[in-house]
């Protein structure tokens, strides 16, 4: 590398989850090939102290096994300053710096000449090796139980990694894809850039992941069988929920991957139009899949409101759904609502006796059920008790926020690893809205078409959402194609009918097929949806009311 071989200084920044001694290790390899040898310097080395971290950030991770408040500091903030200094008088000529907030030391020393790199992995990845083992968070000396380090990832580690990433997007001299241990790839900052830019302004599709779940069905298992089948179930297809999704770039057969973040770091004015003063660099739109066909139901549940969520975790807004039923087995049902009359302190004896117990609640006693049916709309505004019933395939449209559930019954079942699920009856109660009873429900938490534009082969179907919902949903309905505008929001679309929908956009097309995910943002303006064979299809578009 010229910076080397100019006796200058390598900063190999990068994102919590990375294999560091592995990745230095090759990196090092491949170096000695080329006759340079540098110092290699940890600057792990000059965090504070773990006791003094576990100090600082107990107030944002309480005595709670899944929640805790977002962290309103910065990844300087794990490191002592004079520890910093101290390292930075250390680089010698040539040096690499390498570990998260490896970056600081441009802040240490003044005059440096230094080429900026920075390792990114996926989010998804990093759960997998936290509950391999073989990663720790930040300034930990050891691996945690999976699901602590996940709820320190969330809440404290990703938040300050994102911040720093931000602040250096600008300046990457080098972007590392670091999933693939041994295989890295990589690409300039310049690249890297300006392939954002492009992504900006035109669709695009994220990586999804699947995770298998307590409640998981065999809709998703069966019919992508390039899915590793050697899993129970797949529960969850997460299509689009932005802070875990990555974006996957090619070129020339070889690929790499970089979180949905960093678009949103750069573009985040074009990709989400007269929303970005709202939403800043947070996408507001989920889509995942739920699969209970041949699975099970989901635990009774509901979601905080927007005050609770932002004063006890600190998130900007609520966990707001729906239910858009892609699939639906005869017989199958949504629960959502309470029975008319219900007696709230009733309901709540029983369901604490159950957790104590063992003892079974008569769900239906106190909660409604409806019937589901293909194309159905169920809404889910914050407070809604719901769960979608066995023999569905969900695709849930909701804002982006996901791990705010709060369990109120579980059928007295175990998750994967044989333990009693986590329930948060407490946290439940603080939140269920029982005015949503009896006739209301039906009236106001179910969407009716009502059909608002209509041309020769085509027309546009309005599902309501309910007023709590920022967002809103049309349904594109056609047998030849249809054309759309952006109108100020991004669209987040889904194929619900058909096998391939084909996408045009400022001159290019591409394919997407059955229940694929597609990012509109809004920059692109207006784009044309397209059934090549003259095959009807239905195309779901969710965009910011």
């Amino acid at each position: 590398m010229p910076v080397l071989k100019r006796g200058g200084t390598i900063l190999l920044d990068g994102y919590v989850g990375v294999l560091w001694e592995s990745l230095c290790a090759d990196l090092d390899e491949a170096l000695a090939a080329r006759g340079l040898e540098p110092v290699w310097l940890d600057v792990r080395g000059a965090m504070r102290a773990e006791a003094e971290l576990d100090a600082m950030l107990e107030p944002y991770l309480p005595n709670d096994p899944l929640f805790g408040m977002r962290y309103p500091g910065e990844l300087r903030d794990f490191f002592d300053a004079e520890r910093l200094a101290a390292l930075a008088e250390c680089v010698g000529t040539p040096t690499i710096v390498f570990g998260s907030g490896a970056a600081l030391l441009c802040g240490a020393s003044a005059e440096m000449d230094v080429l900026l790199a920075y390792a990114d992995v996926p989010k998804n990845e990093i759960q997998y090796r936290s509950r391999a083992g073989v990663i720790i968070n930040l300034g930990k000396a050891e691996p945690e139980d999976p699901k602590a380090m996940y709820r320190r990832f969330y809440f404290v580690d990703w938040i300050v990694a994102n911040r720093h990433k931000e602040t250096l997007l600008g300046d990457l001299d080098l972007v590392i894809d670091a999933q693939r241990p041994h295989e890295p790839s990589c690409t300039s900052g310049d690249a890297l850039r300006a392939g954002l830019a492009a992504l900006a302004c035109r669709p695009f599709r994220v990586r999804p992941w699947f995770e298998p779940g307590a409640w998981g069905g065999q809709w998703l298992k069966k019919k992508i069988p390039e899915l590793p089948q050697d899993v129970p179930n797949y529960a969850w297809s997460f299509e689009l929920i932005a802070p875990e999704n990555g974006i996957v770039f090619e070129a020339d057969g070889n690929l790499l991957e970089v979180s949905f973040d960093l678009l949103m770091f750069q573009e985040g004015k074009r990709v989400l139009g007269n929303h970005a003063a709202r939403f800043g660099t947070e996408f507001p739109i989920r889509f995942d899949f739920l699969d209970t066909v041949e699975g099970s139901k989901l635990s009774l549940q509901c979601h905080p409101s927007p005050d609770y969520i932002r004063d006890r975790f600190g998130e900007p807004f609520t966990q707001d759904e729906t239910y858009y039923l892609l699939n639906a087995e005869p017989c199958g049902e949504v629960y959502l609502g309470f029975q008319e009359g219900i007696d709230p302190e009733a309901f709540r004896s029983d369901v604490e006796r159950s957790m104590r117990e063992g003892t079974e609640v008569d769900v239906r006693h106190y909660v409604q059920t409806h019937p589901a049916n293909r194309h159905d709309l169920f809404l889910i505004p914050h407070g809604t008790i719901h769960c979608s019933g066995k023999g569905n395939l969900v695709l849930e449209i909701s804002a982006t926020p996901y791990i705010f559930t709060f369990k109120i019954y579980d059928w007295l079942r175990l998750d994967l690893d044989g333990h009693p699920r986590q329930l948060n009856i407490e946290r439940a109660f603080e939140n269920l809205d029982f005015s949503r009873q009896g006739d209301i429900v039906p009236d106001t938490l179910i969407s009716r078409p009502v059909e608002i534009a209509a041309g020769d082969g085509w027309k546009v179907i309005h599902l309501p959402t309910h007023d709590e919902h920022f967002y809103d949903v049309h349904r594109l309905e056609f047998d030849d194609m249809i054309e759309v505008e952006t109108g100020g929001s991004c669209h987040v679309l889904s194929l619900v009918e058909g096998e391939h929908v084909t996408v045009e956009a400022g001159g290019e097309m591409q394919r997407y097929h059955y229940a694929e995910t597609i990012v509109v943002p809004e920059a692109v303006g207006r784009y044309r949806l397209r059934s090549d064979d003259g095959s009807p299809l239905k195309v779901v578009k969710a965009f910011v009311k």
